[in-house]
């Protein structure tokens, strides 16, 4: 099944049990910035939040808004019952502390998955794990590629794909060529996280049954968003870009949201 299908069918069974629900999941999303890309991501997260039925609020903030204030809005949030799960949107502003705004949402409500103490898995490779459980993909044993070492993508997904028994091996800027291609060669599946237009670019021989997922967003020359691998390339399952790891790291929001409602 394609990946908007996947994701269609997975949000009306979400909007079906949401309607059923006597008080809807309630998720706050603050910004603090004037990004464009941002807007369109927190735009996205609405749309789904509204067709599912779920009550999705924003809180947008000016980007000068000092860092104590937004703290301030966030433990504001943590402790109102009607809440059930709360974002802080990236790229901050230069003056405040990812890390520190990270730590700050209460675990119970985080449902980016970034706090240490989080219930929930972060949201992109929990998507693509679950993708790949529902097009068969047979992790156990299987060896496993990721390529980009992030704590958002890179780093989760090893540890993901590690306890559904994968093989896993993180190659990054400082692998060596041989090796990288050694791995890539050898690999049953490969997760390109880079954020390099075309990284995986076809010159090294893969496995025709891989799957390949390209985690990449990259606006090229002719202003359209490309991944981090050229298209076509010759294996069983390639995600798109766009409209695809993107697609599931929205859908899985959504299901966070929903396990943290539950709990």
């Amino acid at each position: 099944m394609d990946i908007k299908s996947y994701v269609a069918m997975r949000k009306e069974e979400m909007k079906t049990l949401i309607s059923s629900m006597e008080r809807k999941p309630h998720l706050v999303i603050i910004q603090v910035n004037d990004n464009p890309a941002s807007d369109a991501y927190v735009r996205g997260k609405i749309k789904d939040g509204t067709e599912v039925g779920a009550n999705f609020e924003l809180k947008k903030l000016p980007p000068e808004t000092p860092e104590e204030d937004v703290l301030k809005l966030i433990d504001e949030i943590n402790k109102d019952d009607d809440v059930d799960g709360l974002i802080v949107q990236l790229p901050l502003p230069k003056h405040i502390s990812e890390e520190k705004i990270k730590l700050a949402v209460a675990p119970k409500k985080d449902v980016d998955g970034f706090h240490p103490l989080s219930p929930c898995d972060p949201c992109t490779p929990k998507g693509i794990i679950n993708y790949l459980a529902a097009e068969g993909f047979p992790f156990a044993g299987s060896n496993a590629v990721v390529i980009g070492r992030s704590n958002i993508v890179g780093k989760p997904m090893g540890a993901l794909l590690t306890a559904r028994s994968a093989n896993v091996t993180i190659v990054h800027s400082k692998t060596k060529p041989e090796d990288m291609k050694y791995y890539l060669s050898h690999a049953d599946l490969i997760v390109v996280a880079v954020g390099k237009l075309g990284f995986l670019d076809g010159s090294i021989k893969l496995k025709e049954d891989a799957y390949v997922v390209d985690v990449g967003i990259n606006r090229g020359e002719d202003g359209k968003l490309h991944g981090d691998c050229v298209p076509n390339l010759p294996v069983k399952l390639q995600t798109p870009v766009p409209g695809g790891v993107g697609l599931l790291t929205r859908l899985t929001l959504l299901e966070n949201l929903l396990e943290v409602y539950k709990k």
